[in-house]
């Protein structure tokens, strides 16, 4: 019995030894390991702030009918090419072509009158003269001239209004430019009342782009641009890109021309206004694009979107301490356009150890040894 009490005793002996060799080893940590760092410095960047933007013809023109009638012939199609004074419709209505006639031979007879009154001036003057009648019949005969001679402009008037209105049946083009859509077709019924266009005639061998910005975005603009006025700020912006709806960029840039006075109460923005060129008509009216404002940003400090993590919203890089052990700061960033970098622009100060790799294995208190490398090469290895 004693001795089975005695190997029980050595058997707990040698579980207590083991069990307290494990928490000896479980207290051991692992030796510090190598971290990459670049070193924080402040200076200028270039972003690109993006704003969603409506495309426009200099000239957008309605062709609308003056008279009413029937769509007799349309001489183009949709999307087609015209040029300034090109005949596009045709409308039919003979009342206008009767007027003319009518008006024609209004004309025709007051021209004979006129030269019927002037015969009998001519007639009658000589007669005065020598006294054979009294200078009255003269001076009823001059005015019955007068008369006929008011007539006839009052028909000739009429002539021309006449014309002008059955000129009114051929619609030309009073811009150079893209036709488009076309509501009505041949037969239709129109009229000046007519609410929708016969078409739109747009003039884009120059668009312009209209986006908008905020009170904010709008103070930013007039205080990093150049200029003494406004007008000079807006002539001294930089060159602006354009995004097209699949993603390309237009291979022209545009020029910056105008921005709205007054903020408009309902939205709370500024309009403004940048031209492209289109030399190949590539653009029309209606396209939808983005602008990519140029934003210099001064005294930013650029690292790796690769440094960085984000917690409930905010976004958080590793520092380097003098005792080598990292600690997480709280930084505001802006992306810039090449994907891979953020520019900081607060929480960072000059000369801080940024760490740039690992950054999911870290926490705070963390004691690593350092491994200084460039900008460049952190943004490479990623």
């Amino acid at each position: 019995m004693r001795n089975i009490a005695l190997c029980i005793y050595v058997v707990l002996g040698i579980l207590t030894a083991c069990s307290k060799a494990e928490k000896k080893d479980d207290k051991k940590e692992l030796p510090p390991q190598p971290y990459q760092y670049i070193v924080a410095k402040t200076g200028p960047a270039e972003n690109l702030t993006q704003y969603p933007a409506r495309l426009e013809g200099i000239q957008n023109v309605e062709i609308r009918p003056k008279i009413d009638g029937f769509v007799e012939k349309i001489f183009v199609d949709e999307g087609s090419q015209v040029n300034k004074g090109q005949l596009l419709f045709l409308i039919r209505n003979p009342q206008y072509e009767q007027s003319v006639l009518a008006a024609q031979a209004t004309v025709n007879s007051a021209r004979a009158q006129v030269a019927t009154a002037q015969m009998q001036v001519t007639k009658t003057k000589p007669l005065v003269d020598k006294k054979i009648i009294s200078a009255y019949e003269l001076q009823a005969a001059e005015l019955a001239l007068k008369s006929a001679k008011a007539a006839l402009a009052e028909t000739q008037a009429q002539l021309t209004n006449a014309q002008v209105n059955q000129g009114y049946t051929k619609l030309y083009s009073p811009v150079s430019g893209v036709v488009g859509t076309l509501p009505y077709k041949a037969g239709s019924y129109i009229s000046s009342a007519t609410s929708q266009p016969l078409t739109t005639v747009s003039n884009v061998s120059k668009i312009f782009a209209y986006f908008s910005i905020n009170e904010k975005q709008q103070l930013e603009f007039f205080k990093h641009s150049t200029g003494a006025t406004i007008q000079d700020k807006i002539k001294n912006s930089p060159l602006v890109n354009l995004i097209l709806s699949d993603g390309s960029q237009y291979d022209h840039k545009g020029k910056i021309e105008s921005i709205s006075g007054l903020v408009d109460p309902s939205t709370g923005s500024f309009s403004m206004r940048a031209t492209f060129p289109n030399p190949n008509g590539l653009l029309r009216s209606g396209y939808s694009a983005t602008i990519q404002f140029p934003n210099n940003l001064e005294n930013v400090i650029i690292i790796p979107q690769s440094a960085t993590y984000e917690l409930q919203g905010k976004v958080f890089a590793y520092v380097i301490g003098t005792d080598n052990k990292v600690k997480s700061v709280e930084i505001k960033i802006e992306e810039l356009p090449d994907g891979l970098t953020y520019a900081v622009t607060s929480g960072l100060k000059q000369g801080d150890k940024v760490v740039v790799e690992g950054i999911g294995l870290l926490k705070d208190d963390t004691q690593v040894v350092p491994k200084e490398v460039s900008l460049q090469s952190a943004i490479n290895k990623k």
